[in-house]
């Protein structure tokens, strides 16, 4: 046995233990509701389009917002980590959540519900996406990759669930007061959920997490320095999530425009997200094997191959089909960069530099949101947005394979 594993592990019984666990289970069910904000915006576009009479650009702009605050609040919150733990960060994002769906529903234009979304509804959202990973990724070792998967499953969990219940709630109430309904489950059920989280790591862990000794410490090695490899990740998360934005933001207004109405629309986004969770707990087991660079490159390629088909078919029960197929493919992307930056990068700055990673997929996931937006406008179809977002993903594939062309795979010493 190595030096490291031996001393690591009797010095830290807490890795992938049961509370480990039983801490990952809280943590979904917390991302469950908290990641609301993501999907409510989507499911609502067109009733909001139609009530305040603007086109489909304008209509797409608080999306734009809620992902802009979303990758603000995903950095923001991911440095409070580091320094407070998650509870007291948890515990003011449910209060931004409720504040900010209750007050959405009382907005009177579109510019007052765009900022409500991107101040209240996407900052507050980020909690439950890259910090609530980078906290949970220090509590296992030996299964951190279907760790992080599975927490970051419970954003596409919200995905699955939300649309569903929503789309009920507005044929026959309104949107507003389906957005009334997340308000209280925002304050309801986060913030007593939020209390099961007061378990620290040991004081034992902070010095070993800073001094890097893991037994996967430095797994992976490459030929570049961490600024670059971390502008490298920034770039790749953007372009990765240009082209991720298209069938996410635009596939129920793409439906409704085809004539095959909004709730086909949200079922559609729900298959797309649910084909997302298997995608993600999938791609966890193959990180922990291959590691994360080789997993978002497998997962890009899938995701390209994915958009190619969006183009030809649109038929109904094709796009059903399609959309469970790109959502198989792309699901796993975006959590394996918090296994890149675990396996290459100090995991003493892994709440910093995992929010900053994540602030620019979302970023990208604002960018396409808004781009796909903009080029239906321009063109009257979604046709040239689908084309767009592959440019954008064969740049992600680009990177992904410089890097792992500038790697190297270090071994620990044995006694």
């Amino acid at each position: 046995m190595s030096f490291f594993n031996s001393q690591y592990n009797s010095d830290a019984p807490y890795l992938d233990s049961g509370y480990s666990w039983l801490r990952l289970c809280i943590s979904i069910l917390i991302s469950l509701i908290g990641s609301a904000g993501m999907w409510a915006v989507v499911v609502v576009l067109p009733a909001v389009q139609d009530e305040f009479a603007i086109d489909r650009s304008d209509a797409s702009i608080p999306y734009t917002t809620t992902m802009i605050g979303f990758a603000v609040g995903n950095f923001i919150f991911g440095r409070l980590i580091d320094r407070f733990g998650i509870v007291l960060p948890m515990i003011t994002a449910s209060m931004m959540l409720g504040a900010g769906f209750a007050l959405g529903a009382l907005s009177t234009d579109i510019w007052t519900f765009a900022i409500i979304q991107g101040v209240l509804i996407g900052i507050g959202s980020a909690i439950t996406f890259g910090p609530l990973i980078a906290d949970i990724s220090h509590w296992f070792e030996k299964n951190r990759g279907i760790a992080v998967a599975a927490a970051a499953s419970g954003n596409y969990l919200a995905g699955t669930f939300w649309p569903l219940v929503l789309k009920d709630i507005i044929a026959t109430d309104g949107w507003r007061d389906a957005y009334v309904l997340v308000a209280i489950a925002s304050i309801a059920v986060m913030m007593p959920m939020t209390l099961l989280l007061r378990r620290r790591l040991p004081a034992q862990a902070v010095e070993l997490l800073s001094a890097n000794i893991t037994p996967s410490a430095n797994k992976f090695r490459a030929d570049i320095s961490p600024r670059t490899l971390q502008i490298l990740l920034c770039i790749a998360g953007i372009s990765c999530c240009v082209a991720m934005s298209m069938p996410q933001v635009h596939i129920v207004a793409y439906c409704a425009d085809l004539g095959f109405g909004v709730s086909a629309g949200a079922e559609m986004l729900a298959v797309m997200l649910a084909g997302g969770i298997v995608s993600r707990l999938l791609s966890g087991f193959l990180a922990d094997h291959i590691g994360g660079v080789r997993t978002v490159l497998l997962g890009s390629f899938l995701q390209c191959l994915a958009l190619f088909l969006y183009i030809p078919f649109n038929g109904l029960a094709s796009l059903y089909i399609v959309s469970l197929i790109f959502g198989l493919s792309q699901g796993g992307i975006v959590p394996s960069y918090a296994i890149i930056v675990r396996e290459y990068l100090p995991a003493r700055e892994a709440g910093e530099r995992v929010g900053l990673v994540i602030m620019m997929t979302v970023v990208g996931m604002a960018l396409g949101g808004w781009i796909s937006g903009l080029i239906y406008d321009l063109t009257g179809s979604y046709q040239a947005a689908f084309i767009n977002g592959i440019a954008w993903n064969m740049l992600n594939m680009g990177i992904m394979a410089l890097l792992l062309w500038r790697t190297r795979e270090s071994k620990p010493a044995r006694a």
